[in-house]
């Protein structure tokens, strides 16, 4: 029956060509239009939105506590083995903020004056003191002029004791700036000589919450090529500068990458179809099936996320597999099979006569033998196209079901170009191949007969009835030690690391290999990871990304609470991701410091403090709401930095500000911030304290995608089995083939973890996404080889027969689709952008190792089962 159907549906493709390949592109048009749609945009991980308590946290937070809106960025300069505190270098920090606020462009992306930095704080004192000489003090701030000329002003000497009284820890500073903020954590409090010093960049905000600020981002660039004529060594960092330098070296990877991807993908494709009509032909149909995804994209409004970057590699991939079977089995139908294997095309030789002459002796000519052909090969196939399409297109839609928007867009945009890639190949590419082909025989008079791949003599067909010949031999052994390996990848799943850490996706500098290229393909020179990963081991970060947060509810006015704070907060060890400031204290703010900072400049609040500091620590231990009162009173911006109250003025939560090293996993920041709540909570019964702040909830978000990820990959794996296993019960009464058939795509992504492990890459929601190559394009060349082995199985007489023939057939064409595809990606892990290169190693072992356990697991599963029916 449905060989019938398969057959009818083949002829109608091959005798109505022109009327498909019209429909075709029509409906290609149509769909495609989606994509001119007005611009869905992205949509950032932040976008998808979890139930989690840390989430809840930052939520009142956001509502309950005045939030910086502005972009900062950090600068730093450093003199390895010298010093940055000189006069000389301060004064040429300034001149560097003055060029930078003169350029009218520039200033208006800057909040106020947008530097903060030691050189301002040593301005704004040289200022003040120049002032106290002559006089009163000013009344205002000094300006970036004021605060340049005041310090350059300044003789040796004076400079050194301004310095020196400046960096005094128990100074008292104009503008009340701690100038230890902008030193390295290593500096030694009141030394007068640095071998770094940051400075803050300041900068406006001002558009909506889903949208950058780009001309913040823009000029942040401009300001860091300001930056490089002022110090010869001086970096800046900020998201602009970030997404400048990935841009650069994405575009310089590209640049790099293409010619030997296009070269790579020209030279295997040209090795098996050996034709440049089939080969031009394969990527027309890969344009069309990319045009029907962007148009699904445009239609549905589905927002661009970083999940989806896996479905268009999907769909090429399925688009050179399905273009290389349909292309060899037609060869095989009409012309290499017949030349080479007569005695088994005696059948196909008949269909084709048939089919040509309605049984006559009439000869046949070019427009029915290609026609002919085609049906016959594309009947053979579509059958397995079409159950890879489906089983493949429902797995993955079955993940509609997931919580997270992102995953339902995947599973949409999936199951559509699956579909698409089954329309554009299994009817549109046969039909317009069937109108070439024709014209070029009946026109031209040029022959079309070109051998599959794999079937004729050659490397390629000895290589592949050698993997026959071994599966037939040996094939327990085999499957033994595919489970073996399999077994190891399982191991290498509990040990793989799974942490999401921002800096693998900053750019790296090229290896040495680069220089040797054409002058036009040298790439530039990338320092932005080492400089982020100097700035986050050496300094106290400013800015979300570089903050956790811990969110104090219940009584926070109880007694215990500061002195647990103030416990829990003094302990943390130099391996942990929290800051530590100069002093060696952690860089963690809170009621704790806050009250000892005001307290310090105000008497009414240090007696206040001192009259109810039972434990001598300079916090209250009793009637500590009535001290809170007194802080909001004396300095309310400061209290509410820390302490948020209700309408009537009570007490209703407390939070600590943790400066962290961003170069840290998000998760290791989650944890190291956890452990810091857990033990204010278990030293202050009455409250709950729960880790909060950017980098917190960025690693909660990852994790519970990763999780929705593994599991809508596990619902995929499971809807897939079902569908094979009705499938071939229904067709063969078979239903063990099912699992048969899955087994090998199961062994290759263990496979592939494990080699995960071994690599160091590791497993989280970006990488996760990437794997589902392997269930695809796995699942597709399974059921490709399964169904060719049952088909010649029911044509030969001997399993070896058998086995050789489903081998060097669908095996050509498994092999010149996984090349390709792995060749073409593989090829990215030459990428500078770590991102790519992720990418290209993942998918291009994902792809070899599909294929491999097609080739060789699946025809042992086979064997053993065809000689355990024969014994039982």
């Amino acid at each position: 029956m449905a060989g019938k159907i398969a057959s009818k549906y083949a002829d109608f493709v091959a005798s109505r060509s022109k009327l498909v390949v019209l429909v075709i592109l029509l409906l290609t048009v149509l769909v495609g239009a989606g994509a001119a749609m007005d611009d869905t945009g992205d949509a950032d991980l932040g976008e998808f939105e979890i139930d989690s308590p840390e989430a809840e946290a930052s939520d009142f937070i956001a509502d309950n506590y005045a939030e910086q809106d502005g972009v900062i960025s950090q600068i730093v300069v450093r003199d390895e083995g010298g010093n940055v505190l000189t006069q000389e270098s301060l004064v040429a920090g300034l001149d560097f903020q003055k060029e930078v606020t003169e350029d009218e462009e520039l200033a208006e992306t800057l909040d106020g004056d947008g530097f903060i930095g030691l050189e301002n704080v040593l301005g704004t004192a040289a200022y003040f003191q120049a002032g106290a000489g002559d006089g009163p003090p000013p009344e205002e701030n000094p300006t970036l002029a004021d605060q340049r000329d005041a310090l350059a002003s300044l003789s040796e000497e004076e400079f050194e004791q301004l310095l020196e009284s400046t960096l005094d820890p128990d100074a008292e500073l104009p503008g009340g700036e701690d100038p230890y903020q902008f030193l390295p954590t290593d500096y030694e409090p009141g030394e007068t000589t640095s071998d770094a010093r940051l400075t803050l960049l300041l900068q406006i905000d001002e558009t909506g919450d889903d949208e950058d600020p780009e001309a913040a981002y823009d000029a942040q660039v401009e300001i860091n090529q300001i930056l490089d004529s002022y110090f010869d060594d001086a970096f800046m960092f900020g998201q602009g500068i970030s997404n400048e330098a990935s841009s650069q070296a994405t575009g310089d990877s590209f640049a790099i990458i293409t010619p030997f991807a296009f070269a790579m993908i020209l030279l295997v494709l040209g090795i098996a179809y050996r034709d440049i009509i089939d080969i031009l032909l394969a990527f027309a149909g890969i344009v069309a099936v990319l045009i029907w995804m962007a148009g699904i994209m445009g239609w549905l409004e589905i927002p661009m996320n970083v999940i989806l970057i896996a479905v268009p590699f999907l769909l090429i991939g399925l688009s050179i597999d399905y273009a290389l079977h349909v292309v060899m089995r037609y060869r095989e139908a009409g012309y290499g099979r017949l030349d080479t294997q007569q005695k088994e095309a005696d059948a196909v030789d008949s269909e084709i006569k048939d089919a040509a002459t309605g049984g006559g002796s009439a000869d046949i000519s070019p427009a029915f033998r290609v026609r002919a052909a085609m049906t016959v090969g594309l009947a053979s196939v579509i059958l397995a196209i079409g159950a890879a399409t489906f089983s493949t297109g429902v797995g993955f839609l079955s993940n509609i079901v997931s919580p997270l928007p992102a995953i339902q867009d995947f599973a949409v945009l999936s199951a559509g170009g699956i579909l698409a890639t089954f329309i554009i190949f299994g009817a549109f590419i046969p039909a317009l191949k069937v109108e070439i082909d024709t014209f070029i025989e009946g026109r031209l008079g040029r022959s079309r007969q070109k051998p599959a791949f794999g079937v004729g003599e050659g490397v390629a067909n000895r290589l592949l009835s050698g993997v026959a010949s071994f599966a037939s031999r040996a094939p327990v052994a085999v499957i033994i030690v595919a489970f073996l390996l399999a077994t190891g990848g399982a191991y290498g799943a509990t040990t793989i690391d799974t942490e999401f850490n921002e800096a693998d996706f900053l750019p790296q500098d090229p290896p040495e290999w680069t220089s040797n290229l054409p002058g036009p393909l040298q790439p530039g020179s990338y320092t932005i990871s080492d400089d982020f990963e100097y700035l986050s081991n050496n300094f106290q970060l400013q800015g979300g990304d570089s903050q956790s947060q811990i969110l104090i509810r219940g009584d926070v006015t109880d007694g215990d609470v500061l002195h647990a704070i103030d416990d829990a907060t003094t302990d943390i060890g130099d391996d942990s991701s929290i800051a530590l400031r100069p002093d060696g204290t952690a860089a963690i703010d809170g009621p704790h410091t806050v009250l000892r900072q005001v307290a310090a400049e105000h008497d009414e609040l240090a007696e206040a403090i001192e009259q109810r500091d039972t434990s001598g620590n300079d916090l209250p231990d009793e009637d500590v709401g009535a001290v809170y009162d007194l802080l909001f009173e004396l300095d309310e911006e400061a209290a509410s930095e820390v302490l948020s109250r209700n309408d009537d003025g009570e007490i209703t939560s407390a939070r600590l500000i943790l400066s962290v090293r961003s170069a840290e996993s998000a998760q290791t920041i989650t944890d190291d911030t956890a452990a810091v709540a857990d033990r204010i909570q278990t030293n202050a019964p009455a409250i709950t304290a729960v880790a909060t702040g950017a980098p917190v909830t960025e690693s909660v978000l990852q994790d519970a995608l990763l999780d929705n990820l593994v599991e809508a990959f596990s619902i995929t794996l499971v809807v897939i089995l079902l569908f094979l296993t009705l499938l071939f019960w229904s067709k063969y009464r078979s239903p063990e083939l099912g699992t048969i058939v899955l087994a090998p795509v199961v062994a290759a992504l263990a496979w592939l973890i494990g080699a995960m492990a071994l690599l160091d890459i590791p497993f989280n929601s970006e990488t996760a996404v990437i794997t589902s190559l392997a269930i695809g394009l796995g699942v597709d060349y399974s059921i490709h080889a399964g169904e060719r082995f049952i088909d010649e199985r029911e044509r030969h007489e001997t399993l070896d027969e058998a086995l050789e023939a489903s081998i060097t057939g669908t095996g050509g064409a498994l092999l010149a689709s996984a090349g390709t595809t792995a060749a073409a990606f593989g090829v990215l892990a030459l990428s500078l952008a770590p991102p790519l290169q992720r990418f290209g190693m993942v998918t291009g072992t994902a792809i070899v190792f599909a294929f491999f356990a097609c080739v060789t697991v699946l025809p042992c599963l086979l064997v053993v089962r065809e000689r355990l029916k024969e014994r039982f």
